[in-house]
């Protein structure tokens, strides 16, 4: 008879710490994020009330995900879909509905995959990864260059948080620019 893995216990403590009880190290959401682009299954308990909490973990590593650049996977579109389903009578159906959807997503990476592969090698993922990088890279610098908004100009607020000196790049200050410039657009968009 096959014995299933158990998943690793995670315990965050009070001071919001992550204990990993199978190493008995303490761990970051990063490193629970690694974990879990490994496949590697675990399970989060209030270290105080026993309570799983897995749930928000996961939610937090996905925030922290969503706010690096370029990793952006939900459109704002989505979320506010998703958001709109909570309460409603669709509701129930869904968790199913993207967890069937994601799992299909998935076989389906991996047959995209292994076709480009065999089409175009194995180095076809990682020459088509840095040429993204390399666009970015122009298109940042393009932004940066036709940037009609100064950070702290009219009608702009200024960074929000303090000024790293030569160590706040021009991605930062590009990405708060067009933070301010989105919540603009959404409150415009709400009136």
């Amino acid at each position: 008879m096959a014995t299933e893995k158990q998943p690793t216990i995670i315990k965050k403590y009070a001071n919001r710490r992550l204990y990993h009880t199978g190493t008995s190290a303490y761990v970051t959401l990063e490193d629970l994020a690694g974990m879990v682009r490994q496949g590697e299954d675990f399970v989060v308990y209030d270290a105080k009330s026993g309570e799983d909490i897995t749930r928000t973990v996961l939610a937090q590593i996905i925030f922290e995900q969503e706010n690096k650049e370029g990793q952006n996977l939900l459109p704002v579109t989505v979320l506010r879909q998703l958001i709109r389903f909570y309460g409603d009578s669709m509701q129930a159906l869904v968790p199913s509905y993207l967890e069937f959807s994601m799992n299909n997503l998935s076989q389906e990476q991996q047959k995209l995959r292994e076709q480009m592969a065999q089409a175009f090698g194995p180095g076809a993922f990682q020459a088509m990864e840095e040429q993204v990088r390399k666009n970015m890279s122009f298109f940042t610098e393009a932004m940066r260059m036709f940037s009609p908004f100064p950070p702290g100009g009219p009608g702009m607020p200024g960074p929000k948080t303090p000024p790293q000196g030569e160590e706040a790049s021009d991605l930062d200050a590009l990405k708060r620019q067009m933070a301010d410039m989105q919540a603009k657009l959404d409150r415009l968009a709400n009136k």
